[in-house]
């Protein structure tokens, strides 16, 4: 599969198995980027987490890295960035 291959298939993802769940917990998912020498996609969450624990956001990782190797592949590796609002 070559790169613009597999960024669409990330972003289809995104898009249809994690977007609707991360918004329906008022928050915000984007890809920010894809490193194909390392196999890592980067993406960002935002979310109301002034003021507060972050702990609702991090629980997120483990769900949206599961979701990643199922339908894209076992070896790939997701970096997570939080920005609160």
């Amino acid at each position: 599969m070559d790169k613009d291959e597999l960024l669409k298939n990330i972003a289809n993802v995104i898009e249809k198995d994690i977007k609707p769940f991360i918004e329906s917990n008022n928050g915000q998912i984007e890809l920010e980027d894809f490193n194909e020498s390392t196999n890592t996609v980067f993406i960002s969450l935002a979310g109301a987490c002034a003021g507060g624990s972050k702990a609702p956001m991090y629980t997120h990782i483990n769900s949206i890295e599961n979701i990643f190797k199922d339908k894209i592949s076992q070896d790939i590796k997701v970096e997570i960035y939080f920005i609160c609002k």
